[in-house]
């Protein structure tokens, strides 16, 4: 491949998303070609997927700065930056605009199935870095393509794979086969069909995150019309005051509101939380109801149906020929794990990072967005524009940029759940808590009020 100038090549980027289309936005300010690999047959499809769940950034928080720079130039006028966008909104208003002004940088329907270099497998160290690398891919008509490039930045996300009910990391026994009664995802309660199926129904919500919060809120305002309409709040580890989030002392209101509706939700009695319980079967009852039995055999009350909000995780089968250093534990660049850890870290103490700490071994080979942080629930969307940045800066040779910090975070006491996408915390089954030799128990919280108005909002 010598007669090969890898510097003519384009920077394949791996997903159309926020981050991705930032991505390609600031390689083109810095006078490098992008070529953009989205899976979806929109910009923006895993956002599209949680269409009806609202951020709780505002629309100022959610706009790379770069790609506003691209828009402003086809005449795009910015939403009210003060306002909540949904995912829908964000899908329609800013990511699709982005990629039409991006043009043909952006290939739909185009699905990553390997990265490699060229001539080069995972073993063989010879002129490593120097030869380009082999993007393979497969189009929506079945066409395989091989495309080259002289880096790859991956913002495919995580919302590919969900986590399980189980509570080691694997599916419960019993999850597979009653798949039919569980969901990985906040349903959609403007759907007749998906508030006819949790009406005046017992739901288990298991997970402790922000979508669960959602999820918990919104049965809670089920209840309000159809009676009967209750929810098991099934949780990993033990509720404190903390656990709602950091309330009015949040930079992000929203965030804070949302962690306030969840309380009430329990506090009102339209939930019980079962503290301190690690599924390890999904059982039928005679009754056709499900029951939740945990490792120690403790069993939940009955319930309808299932809602699992424990988290999602990064795909990495199709980075397998790249030599890529990541942190055993969280699946994250190693040098980034211990910023994001989330037993250490929330959203507003993660500290402002770019190309430094998400570079690996394999020269010019970056994950960003959601996938950089692997299982660490931590992220803002704003974090993922200031990481393609700096790579952008990194890859134009602009060192000094690439170091350089343009970003400040919001702060709040805790964080649970990401920043910005319907992505909810993952109680690791590692993780301490609970309810101590006592073991799993249905609680009461005495908890002050949160004081907290305004509308509910999702990540």
């Amino acid at each position: 491949m010598a007669d090969i100038d890898a510097a003519s090549l384009p920077v394949v980027v791996i997903g159309g998303g926020p981050v991705g289309l930032a991505a390609a936005a600031h390689l083109v300010g810095r006078g490098l070609e992008p070529l953009v690999l989205e899976a979806g047959s929109a910009a923006g499809a895993a956002v599209r997927e949680w269409a009806h769940v609202k951020l709780f950034s505002t629309w100022g928080e959610v706009i790379d700065p770069a790609a506003e720079k691209l828009l402003a130039a086809t005449g795009w006028t910015p939403p009210d930056r003060e306002g909540y966008p949904t995912g829908g909104d964000w899908a329609e208003s800013y990511l699709a605009p982005l990629a039409s002004a991006l043009g043909s940088r952006v290939r739909l329907s185009t699905t990553v199935t390997g990265v490699s270099r060229v001539g080069r497998d995972r073993v063989v160290d010879a002129d490593r870095n120097e030869q380009p690398f082999a993007v393979h891919a497969v189009t929506g008509d079945g066409t395989e393509l091989r495309l080259l490039a002289r880096a790859v930045i991956d913002a495919s996300g995580t919302w590919s794979r969900t986590g399980p009910v189980g509570g080691n990391g694997l599916p419960a026994l019993g999850e597979r086969a009653h798949a039919s009664r569980i969901v990985y995802r906040v349903p959609d309660f403007r759907d007749p069909a998906v508030r006819s199926r949790y009406a005046g129904r017992r739901t288990a919500v298991v997970g402790s995150g922000a979508s669960a919060f959602t999820a918990l809120v919104a049965l809670a305002d089920l209840a309000g019309s159809e009676p009967g309409t209750h929810a098991l709040w099934v949780v990993r580890r033990g509720v404190t005051s903390t656990t709602f989030g950091g309330g009015s002392a949040d930079q992000l209101p929203a965030r804070g509101a949302l962690g306030g509706a969840a309380r009430a939700a329990v506090e009102a009695g339209h939930a019980d939380a079962v503290t301190g319980f690690r599924t390890a079967e999904v059982q039928a009852d005679a009754d056709g109801t499900l029951t939740l039995v945990s490792e120690d055999g403790t069993r939940t009350e009955p319930v309808d149906e299932v809602i699992a909000l424990t988290g999602l995780r990064p795909d990495l089968s199709f980075l397998g020929e790249l030599r890529l250093d990541l942190d055993e534990r969280l699946q994250a660049p190693v040098g980034l794990a211990p910023l994001i850890d989330p037993n250490a870290h929330s959203c507003g103490t993660v500290y402002p990072h770019g190309a430094k700490e998400l570079k690996h071994g394999e020269k010019d080979v970056y994950l960003v967005g959601m996938k950089s942080y692997g299982r660490a629930p931590t992220f803002l969307a704003m974090t993922g524009y200031e990481q393609v940045r700096s790579i952008a800066a990194a890859l134009a040779g602009d060192h000094e940029a690439a170091e350089r910090v343009e970003l400040t975070l919001p702060e709040t006491g805790v964080c649970g759940g990401s920043g910005l996408f319907d992505e909810p915390v993952e109680e690791s089954s590692s993780s301490s808590g609970g309810s101590g030799c006592c073991g799993p128990a249905t609680v009461t919280l005495e908890i002050a009020p949160p004081g907290l108005a305004g509308r509910t909002v999702g990540n």
